[in-house]
């Protein structure tokens, strides 16, 4: 029974190629988006998921509120806090603090290569699982002098001869030796180093002696198994408070499985990031599958009058309701089959694009048992779902009417197959109003004023003998004509990277909470290099006032939530620097160096010479971007010879923080085109088969002396008519779908009624134009061939 309901179902779909052709085509499209889909979704959702300790991992955070009562977090904390926990708390099994990456060079006989690592504490190897093919996790980190590379920077540094306890030399003056050899770091984490060194070899320069008030490290605890984690947040909140009386901060866990998927937070709590993406696209997803499973049903349906007489005569010979069911579902099963063959293809050859889209790396294994047996289900349950209502619309007609020929689905406004074109068209303009509300809200946080100039600005990490010979580096780039200023600071501007709230000052509130400021270094010409404009006061300046290593600048809104009438002068108190009075000399317009999507964070500029890892330099505008940099490779050559000239541009990184964003519209444009196409599709095939169905219809009017354009008019109208409700049924969603995404951030567009008129112009106009195309081609046809076919 089963092979002869497959013989029929092939002989039909043979007999029907065009139609046949377009039902594949939008099942295979549709179900080829949702493989892709589900690849992407599974790749984020797998992150960090290889630990074997995962759950019992956590990150830990600091909540602190401002002067408005606003609560932020931060997951930089002080040195001496994974210790106190491992000491004070039996239910921490271990601890280990990471530093901020760090490019080193790397240095074994003739070769000299340059990495990107981490500084971490010795039981960082055995907390996460990132396996070493030689050495011993539990020691490799054992001494202050040891190094743990992954086995890329390996064969870079030693080709085929085995690395182990080899002796390197790093940045040129540190003498390590290899202890352990790690197998590349997968895609799916959220580290990214080529080598680990221990910590305790530079924890006392990185945080000036484990000082409870400075916050230097991302800080990592593993409990032991059994706790109960909500208590023990509980327990750790005040571990700050107990310390010193001058951090405010409270401890709260963060656990590695929410690590990717969760790193937005709103008053104190992880509300969302990522995970928000992939519940939109596995939404969009969703609803491709169903635009494509509609377009089956529509067409299936339409061509129903012509299957009426076969389910006529079958149930006068004694066919059952579910016989015939099962006939029809098997013909849309064999479809989903020949369409998934056909979306596994057009995987393959999407695959590669789609990583570029997204800047991803996913693969998809085919031979897997797992996929195998998933996509064969996926296969069936499209087919079943695709073919449940024209199997169940076809089976229920009458064969005494069928038979009398008085079968007519009739001119009704409210039809099954109206209601699904109205469905895809309301999915299509919704996509279409979600991607062009992602890209203006990317658009206005990109022109969102940053503060500084951005323009012709590249940051260079202070390493080798640059620190040393600034002040000589500084002069030759200006006086070679590469550069108009440059500037020696703590950080870039693009990251905040320090932050405290242990300043005090005369006048301060004592009621107030504490306030957590961006902390800053600079020697100089901080203002006049980044293109900030100064407010009140003047800049700092190592070389022309020495006092000013007792100098802060500030920006607006530290003035304001410090409450500061007049700044300038006024004195403030650093408990790290001793309490000792330091001098506000100047006032900065804020700038943006965190999220553009965030309010700007209260900012304090010390002058020091300290602790300073990063140059900016303002390029020559006069010059080609190429010659200077040609310039100022041949001035770091001549004064740090040991290092290559290595820059970035700080627009660039600048355009970095709309990473997520960017591939959330990125997606969104991607499948909105997927949707509009399956469903110009569809209505392609109904065009064509209306079209048919009244073609003795059109002769007559032609015949009569009807113009094409009337006739075109004719065939459209109902369609126009269609789309227009499903944009009325499209608006609200849209709008409350979009209005919630937008409360993410704090600075936002609105979702105007512009959008919502673009969305529709396009999907009316794509309708036309789908529809014409076949309407054009009736209206012009021989009325004498379709009046003889009767």
């Amino acid at each position: 029974m089963l092979k002869n309901y497959f013989k029929i179902a092939w002989r039909n779909l043979y007999r029907n190629k065009a139609f046949s052709a377009i039902n594949i085509a939008g099942l295979a499209v549709g179900m080829a988006g949702t493989i892709l889909i589900y690849t992407w979704i599974q790749h984020q959702l797998s992150y960090d998921q290889f630990h074997a300790n995962k759950g019992t991992l956590y990150k830990l955070w600091l909540r602190s509120a401002d002067t408005t009562g606003q609560i932020y977090c931060s997951d930089i904390t002080s040195g001496p806090l994974g210790a106190a926990l491992k000491q004070e708390f039996p239910e921490v099994q271990d601890v280990s603090r990471i530093y901020w990456p760090i490019d080193r060079l790397f240095s074994y006989r003739d070769k000299i290569i340059k990495a990107e690592g981490r500084d971490v504490d010795k039981p960082f190897l055995t907390m996460f699982s990132f396996p070493l093919i030689a050495g011993d996790p539990k020691h490799a980190l054992d001494e202050v002098n040891s190094v743990v590379i992954t086995e890329s920077l390996a064969r870079k540094l030693f080709d085929n001869e085995s690395p182990m306890y080899k002796v390197i030399n790093i940045d040129k003056k540190q003498t390590c030796q290899i202890t352990g050899v790690m197998k590349d770091l997968p895609y799916n984490t959220e580290f990214k180093f080529d080598y680990l060194v221990s910590l305790a070899a530079n924890e006392n320069f990185y945080s000036a002696g484990n000082n409870w008030n400075n916050n230097t490290y991302q800080t990592f605890v593993q409990l032991k198994p059994g706790v109960d984690v909500k208590q023990l947040g509980q327990k750790i909140a005040d571990i700050n408070e107990r310390h010193t009386d001058a951090v405010k901060a409270q401890l709260f866990l963060h656990p590695i499985t929410q690590w990717h998927l969760y790193s937005n937070f709103e008053n104190g709590k992880a509300t969302g990031g990522l995970i928000d993406v992939v519940r939109l696209v596995a939404l969009i997803g969703g609803l491709i599958l169903l635009v494509a499973c509609i377009n089956f049903m529509n067409l299936s349906t339409a061509r129903s009058e012509k299957r009426a007489k076969e389910v006529g005569v079958r149930k006068v010979m004694g066919a059952q309701k579910m016989s015939l069911v099962a006939q029809f579902l098997s013909e849309s099963i064999l479809i989903a089959i020949v369409a998934g063959m056909l979306a596994l293809i057009l995987v393959a050859l999407c695959l590669p694009a789609f990583n570029r889209f997204t800047q991803e790396n996913l693969t998809v294994n085919y031979l897997s048992p797992v996929f195998i047996v998933g996509m064969l289900g996926f296969i069936v349950l499209t087919g079943a779902l695709a073919g449940s209502y024209p199997a169940f619309f076809l089976s229920a007609f009458k064969p005494v009417k069928v038979l009398k020929g008085k079968f007519r689905e009739g001119h009704h406004w409210f039809t099954p197959r109206k209601v699904l074109v109205v469905v895809q068209f309301t999915v299509a303009i919704v996509m279409v109003v979600s991607t062009l509300v992602v890209y203006r809200q990317i658009q206005f946080a990109q022109q969102r004023d940053s503060g500084y100039v951005k323009n012709n600005l590249i940051d260079i990490g202070i390493e080798g003998d640059m620190r040393k010979n600034y002040d000589l580096i500084k002069h030759d780039l200006i006086q070679s004509g590469a550069a108009t200023g440059v500037s020696q600071n703590s950080f870039s501007v693009t990251q905040p990277a320090s932050t405290s709230n242990s300043y005090r000052w005369t006048g301060e509130n004592a009621e107030q909470p504490d306030i957590e400021f961006t902390r800053f270094n600079t020697t100089g010409d901080f203002i006049s290099t980044l293109g900030i404009k100064l407010v009140q006061g003047r800049d700092i300046d190592l070389a022309m006032h020495p006092s000013d290593t007792a100098a802060v600048l500030l920006n607006e809104t530290a003035v304001k939530q410090m409450q500061l009438k007049n700044p300038l002068g006024h004195a403030i108190y650093f408990s790290r620097m001793g309490d000792k009075p330091i001098t506000v000399v100047g006032v900065f317009k804020d700038f943006i160096i965190g999220s553009p999507y965030s309010p700007v964070s209260p900012m304090i500029v010390h002058g020091l010479r300290n602790w300073n890892y990063n140059m900016v330099v303002r390029l020559n505008a006069h010059n080609s971007t190429a010659k200077n940099l040609q310039l100022a490779g041949d001035v770091f050559k001549k004064y740090n010879p040991s290092y290559p000239f290595e820059y970035k541009f700080v627009d660039q990184r600048y355009a970095e923080k709309f990473a997520n964003e960017v591939k959330t519209g990125t997606l969104a444009a991607l499948f909105a085109g997927l949707t509009i196409f399956i469903s110009c599709l569809g209505l392609f095939g109904l065009a064509a088969y209306m079209a048919e169905n009244r073609s003795k219809e059109i002769g007559i009017r032609r015949v009569l002396g009807a113009s094409v354009s009337s006739v075109i008019q004719l065939l459209t109208t109902e369609f126009v008519v269609l789309v227009v409700i499903a944009l009325a049924i499209a608006t609200p969603i849209g709008w409350w779908v979009m209005h919630n995404w937008l409360q993410n951030y704090t600075y936002h567009v609105t979702v105007g009624w512009f959008t919502f008129a673009m969305a529709g112009v396009t999907a009316i106009l794509l309708a036309v134009g789908t529809v014409s195309m076949q309407a054009v081609r009736a209206a012009n046809a021989n009325p004498v061939d379709s009046m003889r076919a009767e």
